[in-house]
Formats: C-alpha cells, sequence, structure tokens
C-alpha cells in the first residue's frame, strides 16, 4: 500500500526535528494510531446520537414494544460499535503502513474484537426478544430465559470457536475434530447444562410448571410462586418472601406439586373434620325430635324420616319404651345432614364439585364428622376466610344437637376436678 501525502510530511516533519528513523517511525505510527482513535470516538458519538435519535422517534410512533426493549437492553447502542469500528479498520493499514510485519497480528485483534462486538449486539437483541416475550400472553408464563440461554450458549461456543480460528490460524473442523478425543470430559463438564436443556425442554413441552404457578417442593423447602424458570434453575418465592432455586432438572427426576389445577378449576377442596365427643352421642326423643324441627334447613327432613320411622316401627309394632328398640333418629345423624344442608345452601361452596360429609372411624380423639368440599373463590385469604366461616358456625352448632366436641383437658377442667 502505497503511503499517503500526510503520513510522508508528519515522517518528515519528525526526521527534521532530529530524531532517528527508527524514532520517527514508531512516534509517526504512535501519533497516527492517537489520530485513528480520537477519529473512531468522534463517528461513535455522531453515530450512536444519530441512530438513538432516530430509532427513538420510532419507536414512538409503533405500538409494539418490542423496539422499546431493544433501547432498554443497549441493543442499539451495541450496534452503533460497529460503526467506528469499521472507520478504524479501514485506518488500520495506514497507521501501520510502515511495520507490515505487525499488521497480520494487528488483523486478528481487530477481528477477535468484531467477534465481541457482534456477540455484544445479538445478545442485547436476544435480551430485548426475553423480555418482549415475558409481555405478551402466549410466551408471559412459558421458561423463555431458558431458550434464550440455550440460544446464547450455542452462541458462546461459536464464538469461542471462531476466536480460536483467528488466534490459532486452524480450521474449526480441526478443532472439532482434536476435541472429540475430550468429549467425556466436555459432557461431564457442561452435564448440568445438558440435564437443564433436556429438563427445560420436557417442562416446556408437557407444561408442566408456568411462571405464575404455585408449587410445593417440601424437599427443597419451596412453597409459593415460580417466578423465574432457566436453563439451569427454577426461582420459587415462598410464601414468607424468601427465594428458594430448585435446579431445572429435579422438576422431572423428582415429584412436586402444582396447584395450577385447583386455580384453572375454580375450586379449592375443603376438607376438615370436627372431632365428636363420643358419650354425648344418642337417640333422640320424640319431643327432642319435636325440638329441632324448628332449625330450618332440617326441618323437611326431619318430618320425613320421622314419617318414615313410625311406619316402620308401626309394621313391626316395635316396644317404643326403650329407645334402642326399632329405628330411631340419633342426635349425630341429624348433626351431618345439617352439616349437609348448610353447605349446599353456602354461596361460597362449589355446587358443581363434590360436597360430602362423612363419618370416620371412632379413634381416642372422639367420633370424626369430615366436611369435604370445595370453595368457589382459590385465593388463599378468602379460602382461609371461608373455611374459618364455615367451622366457626359449625362449632357453635353443636350444642344444638346435644352434642360435645372433643378437646384434651384444660387446666380449667383439672382444677375443677379438684373442687
Amino acid at each position: 500500500m502505497d503511503k499517503l501525502p500526510e503520513i510522508e510530511l508528519v515522517h518528515d516533519w519528525l526526521i527534521n526535528a532530529g530524531l532517528s528513523n527508527t524514532a520517527a517511525l514508531y512516534l509517526n505510527m504512535a501519533t497516527l494510531l492517537l489520530i485513528g482513535i480520537v477519529i473512531a470516538y468522534i463517528v461513535e458519538i455522531f453515530t450512536k446520537k444519530v441512530l438513538l435519535n432516530v430509532f427513538h422517534k420510532f419507536a414512538e410512533r409503533t405500538a409494539t414494544k418490542f423496539d422499546d426493549f431493544l433501547i432498554a437492553n443497549k441493543a442499539i447502542t451495541n450496534l452503533s460499535y460497529i460503526v467506528p469500528y469499521t472507520v478504524f479498520s479501514i485506518l488500520i493499514p495506514y497507521i501501520f503502513i510502515d511495520f507490515p510485519n505487525w499488521l497480520p497480528r494487528i488483523r486478528v485483534a481487530i477481528d477477535l474484537l468484531l467477534v465481541i462486538l457482534v456477540l455484544r449486539t445479538v445478545r442485547s437483541f436476544l435480551f430485548a426478544l426475553r423480555d418482549y416475550l415475558k409481555t405478551t400472553d402466549n410466551f408471559k408464563d412459558k421458561p423463555v430465559e431458558s431458550f434464550i440461554q440455550l440460544i446464547m450458549i450455542f452462541m458462546y461456543i461459536t464464538a469461542g470457536l471462531i476466536m480460536f480460528s483467528l488466534l490459532t490460524g486452524k480450521s474449526v473442523l480441526a478443532f472439532l475434530t482434536a476435541m472429540g478425543a475430550a468429549s467425556a470430559v466436555l459432557l461431564l463438564v457442561f452435564r448440568d447444562t445438558i440435564l437443564g436443556f433436556v429438563a427445560s425442554i420436557q417442562v416446556s413441552i408437557n407444561d408442566m410448571v408456568r411462571i405464575g404457578d404455585w408449587i410445593s417442593m417440601e424437599k427443597y423447602g419451596a412453597d409459593g410462586d415460580v417466578i423465574e424458570i432457566n436453563l439451569a434453575t427454577v426461582k420459587v418465592q415462598n410464601w414468607d418472601k424468601t427465594i428458594t432455586t430448585i435446579p431445572t432438572y429435579y422438576l422431572i427426576s423428582d415429584s412436586f406439586k402444582n396447584w395450577r389445577g385447583m386455580q384453572v378449576a375454580g375450586g379449592r377442596r375443603i376438607k376438615r373434620a370436627l372431632h365428636i365427643k363420643i358419650s354425648s352421642i344418642k337417640h333422640l326423643s320424640e319431643d327432642e325430635v319435636t325440638q329441632l324441627k324448628k332449625i330450618q334447613l332440617v326441618a323437611a327432613y326431619l318430618d320425613k324420616r320421622s314419617e318414615e320411622i313410625n311406619e316402620y316401627n308401626t309394621s313391626k309394632k316395635v316396644d317404643k319404651e326403650l329407645l334402642i328398640n326399632g329405628r330411631h333418629l340419633t342426635n349425630i345423624g341429624v348433626f351431618r345432614e345439617y352439616i349437609d344442608a348448610f353447605i349446599k345452601n353456602h354461596p361460597d361452596i362449589h355446587k358443581d364439585m363434590t360436597m360430602m360429609v362423612r363419618q370416620l372411624e371412632p379413634t381416642t380423639t372422639g367420633m370424626a364428622i369430615e366436611l369435604y368440599a370445595f370453595s368457589n373463590k382459590t385465593d388463599w385469604v378468602v379460602y382461609e376466610n371461608i373455611m374459618s366461616d364455615i367451622f366457626d358456625h359449625l362449632l357453635a352448632s353443636v350444642k344444638f344437637f346435644w352434642l360435645e366436641t372433643y378437646e384434651m383437658p384444660a387446666s380449667d377442667d383439672i382444677r375443677y376436678l379438684k373442687n
């Protein structure tokens, strides 16, 4: 390449200033390098300002948020670096024209810089795409982070191979061939990444977990909402606001509970029992049945059942002096019917899901009467309030059926016995 007259003038001026030819060459090169850097810097400022201003105006006129995310992730800024790089790359042969032996190495350094710039620019675009997809209805609960990370891993590997090729002068194919012998080591090094990649695909395809799902994984102390799914880990914000990090692979290798089905179905299960003191269970006399008919929810039931029982006892000529003879209503049976009627008329119970009141096996804590139903509200706070209101009422209603709830003796009970 022929020297430019301006470069000759600088060199000649340095020689005339009394410097040796070698010193003049080095000082001339340093001066030209400084000038080249200043020119590239000025071009960078101008390009960045123009490009950002134009893109900002374009973003304001568009309805999509993708361009806003491009700006936020500095994708346009990183793209603007390509222009000063190109200008500086053009100036390199003139800056080092007196040192032709340096040019190959400097070219390698410049090419390495280009790889880094392209990598940063593409990464910024991918981050912008990730943030944009999280705002869309189709992808906001999908593990977008995992796929972006996977693409970036391949990008880093590709960039590494290109940089290796530039530094060694060997082809990428030769490097891959050499690494084939070390494949076992690579598999060991990238084991977690590979497992995470496989797990992310299975989680996404099988729709096992979405961002925003409530999951419980007792083994790892996780019980809360999924806030992030990436290639290596899943982050769960527990109800106490702590963060539990679970390896993504464990979502397919271990068991966990996903509460999304409950939220989608619109009903949350209520499964709780009242423990009745067994000694308070008894047959009901006719007077007691008449008194219970004042309770509106069981009045119709008592009329129907009393008629059936009287017809049976009359046909069998049952001796009614003892209530054990023949058929008679019991206070616990009527109470179960009352709970069933109460639940069926409750406005916060899901009427299209299972509703059941059942008697469990007697234990040392009494006879358990279990309520099994679903609330039509799935929000945790609302659900707890609904269940509390129901059992507040039932606990207060027990005494109207001449029943008692079982509880361990309290200190007051013991003091009463002593007196």
